[in-house]
């Protein structure tokens, strides 16, 4: 049996689960994960699920990867958008300079992040860059080691990747969820960047030999946050399953129902474009465009049966400080990304 026929569970013990829970509200009162969160993150190498192991990685496939991302945005919204976000960041160690990778990626606790918009301006001064620019929503910004940003060059666009230490962060992130990823702004005024510094983000300019470096980035971030979206449903339904009623019960059901239809139909899709990757080296316009499309599908079937219930849970759908107004939130925070409008 295919490992996309199949979609296992990730293993998350229960005793994990719950210990990651108790952390969430903590963390969206402070605005961050909190130090807990993170050292489990630290610990289990969540940031790295699509490094190499040479570096300290998982490496992952992209269905196993997508897989335990949606388990922890089902544990947590906060939680699986940060790792799901941070470990794509941590994936353009691919296309970096090798030498320059594997310093950077020694340190155990590295974090990419940053922002895919081209608002940033690059100039070629002899074989260095003077970067200028600012950008929004770097998801993790506090503990992130390392910022990535694109910026339109006489090249054309190009991806850098800056230390901490070179760039400002902007105190801007004010959603009212997903409050804890604390998603702020960054910015960088005339810094030398070395050439080593800029990347291209594509099959043909990978670095390392592996097939997710192979795999088109532009589905691998729907695929990755279609992924998280599904997650957060699922812990909706939980919720509002748990509120007592028999008739909200039965409406759960049917929904879970609906929306184990449409994970399946993800899944194969996923899995079956990974096996042709490995089989074939690389991926036709339509098994493209078949996980795009069953990508925007999941989110909104996920959306809809979510919108569907929410005028039967009650009062506990309208408090802030309930888990399940916590999830609804977060939801349709992440409905905001330009890659989950559907």
């Amino acid at each position: 049996m295919n490992e996309h026929d199949k979609h296992p569970e990730p293993p998350i013990p229960d005793e994990l689960i719950a210990q990651l829970r108790r952390f969430a509200y903590q963390a969206e009162v402070q605005g961050v994960l909190t130090a807990e969160q993170l050292a489990i993150i630290y610990n289990h190498r969540w940031f790295k699920l699509f490094v190499p192991a040479s570096l300290g990685g998982l490496e992952l496939s992209l269905p196993e990867g997508v897989l335990l991302e949606e388990e922890l945005a089902r544990i947590d919204g906060s939680l699986g958008w940060t790792v799901t976000l941070c470990a794509g960041a941590n994936l353009f160690v691919g296309y970096m300079d090798r030498a320059v990778g594997e310093t950077i990626f020694a340190d155990a606790e590295v974090c990419l992040g940053g922002s895919g918009q081209v608002t940033g301006k690059a100039v070629t001064v002899g074989n260095r860059y003077q970067v200028s620019g600012k950008w929004r929503y770097a998801t993790g910004a506090p503990h992130l080691t390392h910022f990535t940003a694109n910026c339109m060059t006489e090249q054309g666009v190009r991806s850098f990747f800056f230390p901490k230490s070179d760039v400002r962060i902007v105190n801007d992130w004010n959603a009212f969820g997903l409050k804890a990823t604390a998603s702020r702004s960054f910015e960088v005024d005339t810094v030398s960047a070395d050439g080593s510094q800029a990347f291209l983000i594509a099959p043909e300019a990978a670095t390392w030999d592996h097939p997710i470096y192979r795999y088109p980035f532009l589905q691998f971030a729907e695929a990755t946050l279609a992924a998280n979206t599904l997650g957060m449903a699922r812990h909706f339904l939980e919720c509002a399953g748990g509120l007592g009623a028999s008739e909200l019960r039965k409406k759960v059901q049917d929904a879970e129902w609906r929306l184990s239809e449409v994970r399946k139909l993800f899944y194969d899709a996923l899995g079956a474009s990974w096996n042709d990757l490995l089989r074939a080296g690389g991926l036709s316009p339509a098994t493209l465009e078949n996980v795009s499309e069953l990508s925007r599908t999941l989110v909104d079937v996920a959306r809809k049966e979510v919108v569907a219930l929410y005028p039967h849970v009650g009062m506990a759908g309208a408090d802030a400080s309930s888990e399940i107004n916590r999830v609804w939130r977060d939801i349709f925070t992440a409905s905001q990304h330009s890659l989950l409008r559907v």
